[in-house]
């Protein structure tokens, strides 16, 4: 019993608050130690039951699930998963949930088909024992320069700083993968990408609709383009592509152009997108003009692909331990022996424009 991860499940749905305690009950190593149809109850049980995880309805009455969230994270932080419902509105929502603190979501079943059900309970026993072990957001102060759009200079200045003109040779090509905790962590690395940044192609494992909701996002808070990836654009300095949801995202090179390619060929890991289908494209066709970077996510998805960058003669950088959400990925390409780097989130960049201007 003391080994069991304690869950408490808030929703305002009386179906989801039955379903949910009756299905997670049935896994030996999770505990329901209790329901809350509001975050005015919830708290009461927060505090008496001490669960070690919450569930976290959006849609709530008296006060909504972002409301509350904001509250957990600044007097009593638990991780917390969001349950959203799959509309541009909840993404949007969920984007911010992951901002203030949240470890992952859920998306709501689109139908009360009980193969629907199961897949999303199936999704969410596995994201309660990850986020179980999960580091929760702190907030770091370390960061050294910051673009944004309106501005070709710093925001915020830096004790040592670099001159980072002209990159050499823009043909360069970035890629980087993430999963649990990536969408936070890409934001950071990204939002200090100067504007002349060669290409940059992303994975970050999630679903469609959240994709789109997520490159818009990002879009308005760098000085590079981010955009959603299509099939057959064209890679363009300056510019990060985000994998759709639901589609595997591969490189091509067609004379001394690189466009992407999208599909939806069997989930590798599991997941689709996955970090080794781009990868692997990116070992094959770039080669030592590729720079390849794993961040926070649970599993091995793109350990793998990075040796195979590694060996084409790319160079690659790894989250550290430390700044990980979840250190699964870097840990698995770390040991393979994929990694020239390891390095804490607020330095990824560093290394990648040092890498561009070797």
């Amino acid at each position: 019993m003391n080994n069991k991860i304690k869950v408490l499940i808030i929703d305002d749905s009386a179906v989801v608050r039955k379903i949910l305690s009756t299905t997670l009950s049935k896994h030996k190593d999770i505990e329901v130690v209790g329901t809350a149809p509001d975050p005015y109850i919830a708290r009461d049980k927060i505090l008496r039951l001490k669960p070690d995880v919450l569930t976290l309805d959006i849609e709530m009455p008296r006060m909504d699930g972002l409301t509350f969230l904001k509250k957990i994270m600044t007097y009593h932080p638990i991780p917390t998963i969001m349950v959203s419902s799959l509309s541009q509105e909840g993404c949007d929502v969920t984007l911010e949930a992951l901002e203030i603190g949240a470890v992952d979501y859920i998306a709501k079943p689109t139908s009360r088909l009980s193969s629907d059900v199961k897949d999303v309970v199936n999704e969410l026993y596995t994201k309660i024992k990850i986020a179980s072990g999960a580091k929760l957001k702190t907030n770091n102060n370390s960061k050294q320069q910051q673009y944004n759009k309106d501005s070709s200079c710093a925001i915020h200045t830096k004790p040592e700083q670099h001159n980072y003109t002209l990159f050499k040779g823009t043909h360069k090509i970035i890629v980087i993968g993430a999963s649990t905790g990536g969408t936070e962590a890409l934001k950071e690395v990204l939002t200090m990408m100067p504007p002349d940044s060669p290409s940059i192609v992303v994975v970050q494992h999630m679903p469609e609709l959240f994709t789109r909701a997520f490159a818009i996002r990002l879009d308005s808070l760098c000085s590079i383009n981010v955009k959603e990836g299509k099939h057959g654009d064209s890679l363009t300095p300056g510019q990060a592509i985000i994998a759709p949801g639901n589609y595997h995202l591969s490189l091509r090179r067609n004379g001394a152009m690189y466009h992407i390619e999208t599909s939806q060929k069997p989930p590798v890991h599991h997941q689709r997108p996955s970090v080794d289908v781009l990868f692997d494209s990116v070992a094959k066709y770039v080669g030592p003009n590729a720079i390849g970077v794993i961040m926070t996510g649970m599993g091995n998805d793109g350990a793998s692909g990075l040796l195979k960058m590694k060996e084409a003669g790319a160079k690659t950088i790894a989250q550290d331990e430390d700044s990980c959400v979840v250190f699964g990925m870097p840990k698995e390409a770390i040991k393979l022996g994929a990694v020239d780097r390891i390095a804490p989130l607020h330095k990824i960049h560093e290394h990648i424009l040092a890498f561009l201007n070797n």
